[in-house]
């Protein structure tokens, strides 16, 4: 048996947040963490391109399951940028094919970039995984076909430019926007708004389901200090849904919760609030003492174990299953 690596998976259930390094795709950075952890249900939360960098939320174990549950959260990036050079890839991993000289100072890129906040129609590359009948747009791009493809709605909720050099025409633009964006579309763009073309030249997310690079581990780091280490940087599945509700039941009532049963609204802290199809954080509460008299407490208070999500009926009366992450209530 390898050094430093368990003989079960059984400590590998939660979230990993991972800083990917470049050169690596998202499957490269679960391979890795497969190899280290022995855990095979890994799962990760939106795809890096291979020369980006940053986070990677990892889903080890049993929170593989919350991969379809996710909520839409945006992401922020830092990307940089070179105007005058359009490539087939829209970044500079590929095949240059025209270029232009033409000016932009700092202040005209500053003002084609605020056209550029808001609600968008963005057209997706040729170079993306997006599917068109049955085929990835990769695939299609790579046999040298451009096919007509459907814009999809987008929003950028903030874009800013952190560093531009006019005679080089080189920058720095950080964006929060939101699932499915593609950056490097909104480079190409932007250089189209100034009568240039633009690609992209670096990417790093800074922030995705609600983590940072604060929370993140470098990769080299985690296989330099082994499987110990990264079970301790793990985090709890229900960190991921963090922005939804909660409720802490009883014992009775999450034995109940945990074999497919429902719980009453009204005898919960959500109780004012009939929404069908809200989706609720469920706590199995840590105070035993209440246990008894089938009372529903408020909220995840530290010791509560999370059971799973609820979802609201559509008579807006009880918080069914939605997904459970713990089928045992602890006693």
């Amino acid at each position: 048996m390898t050094a430093g690596i368990p003989a079960a998976p059984d400590a590998f259930n939660g979230v990993l947040i991972v800083d990917k390094p470049a050169g690596f795709t998202s499957f490269d950075v679960v391979a890795v963490l497969r190899g280290l952890t022995r855990q095979k249900k890994i799962g990760h939360t939106g795809t890096l391109d291979p020369m980006a960098t940053g986070v990677l939320p990892l889903l080890l174990g049993t929170a593989a399951k919350a991969e379809s549950l996710l909520p839409d959260t945006d992401k922020a990036y830092e990307a940089d940028f070179q105007l005058g050079v359009e490539t087939d890839t829209q970044d500079s991993t590929g095949a240059v094919l025209r270029e232009s000289g033409s000016p932009a100072s700092r202040g005209q890129v500053e003002s084609a970039l605020e056209r550029f906040q808001g609600e968008l129609m963005q057209l997706p590359p040729m170079y993306s995984a997006v599917r068109q009948n049955g085929r990835r747009l990769y695939e299609l791009a790579r046999e040298g076909k451009v096919v007509e493809r459907l814009p999809r709605p987008v929003v950028i909720r903030e874009a800013k430019l952190l560093a531009y050099d006019a005679q080089s025409r080189r920058g720095r633009l950080f964006l929060v926007c939101s699932k499915g964006t593609y950056v490097r579309s909104v480079i190409a763009d932007l250089g189209a708004e100034l009568g240039t073309f633009g690609m992209m030249t670096g990417l790093r997310r800074t922030r995705a389901c609600g983590f940072t690079l604060e929370d993140a581990q470098p990769l080299e780091r985690l296989r330099a200090e082994g499987a110990g280490y990264a079970a301790g940087c793990l985090l709890p599945v229900d960190r991921l849904f963090s922005r939804l509700p909660a409720v802490a039941v009883t014992g009775p009532q999450a034995r109940r919760f945990c074999n497919g049963g429902g719980l009453s609204l009204e005898r919960t802290a959500l109780a004012g609030s009939r929404q069908p199809g809200l989706r609720v954080r469920v706590y199995c509460s840590a105070d035993s003492g209440a246990a008894g008299s089938g009372a529903v407490n408020s909220g995840p208070e530290p010791g509560n174990a999370f059971l799973g999500l609820g979802e609201v009926d559509a008579a807006g009366e009880q918080i069914g299953v939605c997904k459970l992450f713990r089928t045992a209530v602890p006693r």
